[in-house]
C-alpha cells in the first residue's frame, strides 16, 4: 500500500506536477524518484538511511520535497557556508513557491559569520589594522552594519573571508560576553538562534553541527532534540569534519589573540592598575616559543603540514614551551581576577586564560588509546591536536536519544553496495542503504584515458610529465581544462612544466594556479572565456559546477590515496590491523575510490556535457586494485593512446567552437550549451 507521503511526493515529481509546470525543461528521473521514495520511508519509519546519488540525480530536491510535504520539523546540514546559502536562498524558496506549503525556514551559521556590534565598536577605537585594504574593509563593514537585519557578513559583496577584519568584528565562544554584553538585546547571533528555534526547517553546516556538539555554543544542541529528521547532504565530508571538531586543540593563534585582547582591554579599561604590557608579552612569547618547539627544524612552511606528535613529544624544548606558556597564562588569569569588578570583559578574559592553561596541561599528559595526536603547521600558526579516530560514539549517542529520521546522502559514499567506507566510520551499519546511478550517458559522452607508458608517481619527473601532457591536451581544446593534483607540492612543478610546454608548442593558454588568487576569483577568471587551464589541489576536487563546454578535460595527476604518514591515517590503519582487518583495502583503497569519484565528478555536470578524464597514474591499469578504482568511476569509453585522446578532444572542439573572452562578462559559471548530434569514431571504446 502506497503511503500518503510517498503518494504526494510522486505527484510533485510527476510529468504534470508543480515542478514540471514551473519548468518546461523538467523531466521525471527514475533515480530521483527512487531516492525520494527511500527518504519518505525513512521519514515515516524514523530510521537511518545512507544514500549515494550520482551526479545529476537531483538529490537536493529528492530530500527537500518529502521534508516539506511531511510536516516534520527538520535540520538540514551541508558541507560549507556557500552550499548553505545556495540551499537556503535558492532551492528552498523555489520549492516553497511551487509546493505552496506553509513551512517556516531559517538559516543558522557559526559566530564567525555574524557581525558583533560590541566588537565593531571596539575595533573602531582600538583595532590595529595591517594595511589600507583592511582599513577599507572595516569601513565597508561600518557602512553596512546599521542597515543589516541578519548581521550575516555574506551580505557584503567582495568581503574576503580571509580578511583580518573579520575576527575583529565577530565574536568567538572565548570573547563573547553573553548577557553581560551591552549589545545583547540587538545581538545577531542570538537573533539567528531564536529564529532557528522557531522554524520548521533549519539549514546549518557540518562544521557548526559538530562544533556545537563539542562546545554547546551555537544553538544546534538545543535545536537537535526538537527535530523529527536530520538530513546531512555532502555526507562524505561528515567524518573528517566531525573528527576535527570533537577533539582538543592547543593553537598558538588563540594564545596570541588572547594576548592582544588582554593588552587592549587592560589598557582601555584599567590602565595602570596591572602590568598589562608585560603580562601580554609573556603570553605572546610563550605562544611563539610553542610554535618553534612544535615546528622543530621546519621554519619555512608553505600550506599545511602535518607532523607526528611523537616527533616532538618528550623533547625538552616542547616541555619548556608548554611550561612557560602555562605560567604566563596563570599570571594573566590572576591579574584579571583582581580586576573582575571593573567589567565583564575581565571575567571573560580570565576564563579564556584558564581554559588555555588547561589545554597546555592536557598536552603535557599522554593521550588515551582511543585518540590520536598530531601537529598542524601553517605559515601563521602551529596547533597541537588530539582527536578521536571517527565519529561513531557521537552519532551512536545522538541516535539513541530519541527516535528520528537520520538521512545521509552524497554523490560519493563508498565503492560497494553497502557503502561501508562511510557506514563503518559513522556507526551506521544498521542503516538502510541505497545507491542510485547518475542519469548521464557517460558511455557516449565521456572517455577515460590512462597514458602508458608514463612516469610513476614516485619518480621525480612525474609532475613535469603531467604538466607537459596537460599543455598538449589543453591546446587541442583551446583551454577548457582542469588539472587536479593530490598534493600542494606538485602544483608549482606542474604549473611550470605546463607553461613551458605551452610556449614550446605555441599554445596560447592562460594558466591559473591555486594560491595565486582566492578560489572564487580563480573560478570566475576561468569561466570568463577560452584559453584557460586551472591547476588546483584539495579544495578544487569537489564543489565546483562548470556545466556546458567550459570544462571538457580533467587531468588527475595520480591516484588520491591518503598520505601514508598522516598521523590520523596511521592510527586508523593500526586500529584496523589490530582488529584483524586489511587496512590497505578497507582504508587506503576505499578512500582513494571516494576521492577519485569526487575529482572525476567535475567533468560531466549535465545531460549534454562531454569530456575526457585523464588519470596520469599507470597503477590504475597495472595494479590489481586499479580495477576496483576504475570500477568506482562511471562507465566511460576507454582510450589507449595520446592520438586517440587528441582526436576525441578535436571532435569536442569542433562541436563547441571558441567564443571571444569578455572581461566585462558577469563572473558566473557558463550555462549548459546545446550539443550537436554526433557519431563516435570507430576507435572510441565502450566501457571497459
Amino acid at each position: 500500500m502506497t503511503s500518503p507521503l510517498w503518494a504526494r511526493t510522486q505527484a510533485v515529481f510527476g510529468a504534470d506536477g508543480p515542478l514540471a509546470r514551473a519548468d518546461p525543461q523538467y523531466r521525471p528521473r527514475p533515480a530521483q524518484l527512487a531516492l525520494a521514495e527511500a527518504i519518505c520511508t525513512a521519514l515515516e519509519q524514523r530510521h537511518a538511511l545512507v544514500a549515494e546519488a550520482g551526479t545529476g540525480v537531483g538529490k537536493t530536491f529528492a530530500y527537500l520535497v518529502p521534508l516539506l510535504l511531511s510536516g516534520a520539523r527538520a535540520l538540514v546540514s551541508t558541507a560549507t557556508k556557500s552550499l548553505q546559502d545556495q540551499l537556503y536562498l535558492r532551492d528552498l524558496p523555489r520549492l516553497l513557491r511551487q509546493l505552496e506549503v506553509p513551512v517556516h525556514t531559517a538559516l543558522l551559521k557559526g559566530r564567525a559569520s555574524y557581525l558583533c556590534r560590541h566588537r565593531l565598536q571596539q575595533a573602531r577605537l582600538m583595532a590595529q589594522l595591517p594595511d589600507r585594504f583592511a582599513v577599507r574593509a572595516l569601513a565597508r563593514v561600518e557602512a553596512w552594519a546599521p542597515a543589516t537585519l541578519s548581521g550575516d557578513l555574506a551580505e557584503i559583496d567582495g568581503l574576503d573571508e580571509r580578511s583580518p577584519v573579520i575576527p575583529l568584528v565577530t565574536s568567538t565562544r572565548d570573547n563573547c560576553l553573553g548577557s553581560d554584553c551591552p549589545e545583547f538585546r540587538h545581538c545577531h547571533v542570538v537573533q539567528a538562534r531564536r529564529e532557528a528555534m522557531a522554524a520548521d526547517l533549519v539549514v546549518v553546516n557540518h562544521h557548526l553541527f559538530f562544533a556545537d556538539m563539542a562546545l554547546r555554543d551555537s544553538g544546534v544542541a538545543e535545536l537537535l532534540p526538537t527535530v523529527d529528521a536530520a538530513v546531512f547532504d555532502e555526507a562524505h565530508q561528515l567524518v573528517d569534519t566531525g573528527v576535527q571538531f570533537l577533539g582538543q586543540t592547543l593553537g598558538t593563534a588563540p594564545a596570541l589573540e588572547f594576548a592582544r585582547d588582554l593588552l587592549a582591554v587592560g589598557n582601555a579599561q584599567a590602565r595602570g592598575l596591572s602590568p598589562w604590557q608585560p603580562l601580554a608579552a609573556a603570553v605572546e612569547k610563550g605562544a611563539r616559543d610553542l610554535r618553534l618547539a612544535l615546528a622543530g627544524e621546519l621554519r619555512d612552511v608553505r600550506g599545511l603540514r602535518k607532523l607526528r606528535w611523537d616527533e616532538r613529544a618528550g623533547s625538552a624544548e616542547l616541555a619548556a614551551a608548554l611550561d612557560h606558556l602555562e605560567q604566563a597564562l596563570a599570571q594573566a588569569a590572576e591579574a584579571l581576577a583582581a580586576r573582575a569588578e571593573i567589567g565583564p570583559d575581565f571575567g571573560r578574559l580570565q576564563q579564556r586564560a584558564l581554559e588555555l592553561g588547561a589545554l597546555t596541561q592536557r598536552f603535557r599528559q599522554p593521550a588515551s588509546d582511543a585518540h590520536v595526536r598530531w601537529i598542524d603547521l601553517s605559515p601563521l600558526q602551529a596547533r597541537a591536536v588530539e582527536s578521536p579516530l571517527d565519529i561513531r560514539m557521537l552519532l551512536t549517542e545522538q541516535r539513541a536519544l530519541a527516535p528520528r529520521a537520520w538521512i545521509f546522502t552524497s554523490a560519493t559514499l563508498g565503492d560497494d553496495e553497502a557503502l561501508t567506507w562511510f557506514t563503518r566510520q559513522a556507526a551506521l551499519e544498521d542503516a538502510a542503504t541505497l545507491r542510485v546511478q547518475s542519469p548521464f550517458d557517460y558511455a557516449e559522452h565521456a572517455r577515460l584515458w590512462v597514458p602508458l607508458p608514463f612516469p610513476k608517481p614516485n619518480e621525480t619527473g612525474h609532475p613535469a610529465a603531467v604538466g607537459r601532457l596537460a599543455a598538449r591536451l589543453a591546446q587541442a581544446l583551446q583551454g577548457r581544462t582542469f588539472v587536479l593534483t593530490t598534493t600542494l607540492r606538485a602544483l608549482e612543478a606542474v604549473s611550470e612544466a605546463l607553461q613551458a610546454e605551452a610556449e614550446r608548442i605555441g599554445a596560447e593558454l592562460q594558466v591559473l594556479t591555486q594560491g595565486s588568487q582566492p578560489r572564487r576569483a580563480l573560478l570566475q577568471r576561468y569561466a570568463d572565456g577560452r584559453g584557460k587551464v586551472l591547476i588546483g589541489s584539495h579544495s578544487f576536487w569537489e564543489g565546483i559546477d562548470m556545466p556546458g563546454d567550459a570544462l571538457q578535460c580533467v587531468l588527475i595527476d595520480k591516484l588520491p590515496f591518503p598520505p601514508p604518514n598522516d598521523p590520523l591515517v596511521e592510527a586508523r590503519s593500526r586500529q584496523l590491523l589490530a582488529q584483524g582487518r586489511k587496512a590497505f583495502d578497507e582504508l587506503h583503497v576505499a578512500e582513494a575510490a571516494v576521492a577519485l569519484k569526487q575529482g572525476a565528478g567535475r567533468l560531466i555536470r549535465s545531460e549534454t556535457d562531454q569530456g575526457l578524464l585523464v588519470v596520469c597514474d599507470p597503477r590504475l591499469r597495472q595494479m590489481a586494485y586499479g580495477r576496483r578504482l576504475q570500477a568506482a568511476l562511471p562507465a566511460m569509453g576507454v582510450l589507449t593512446d595520446e592520438a586517440q585522446a587528441l582526436d576525441w578532444l578535436a571532435l569536442l572542439a569542433s562541436m563547441h567552437p571558441p567564443v571571444a573572452s569578455t572581461a566585462a562578462a558577469a563572473p558566473t559559471p557558463p550555462t549548459k550549451s546545446a550539443t550537436t548530434a554526433w557519431t563516435p569514431p570507430a576507435w572510441a571504446g565502450r566501457p571497459g
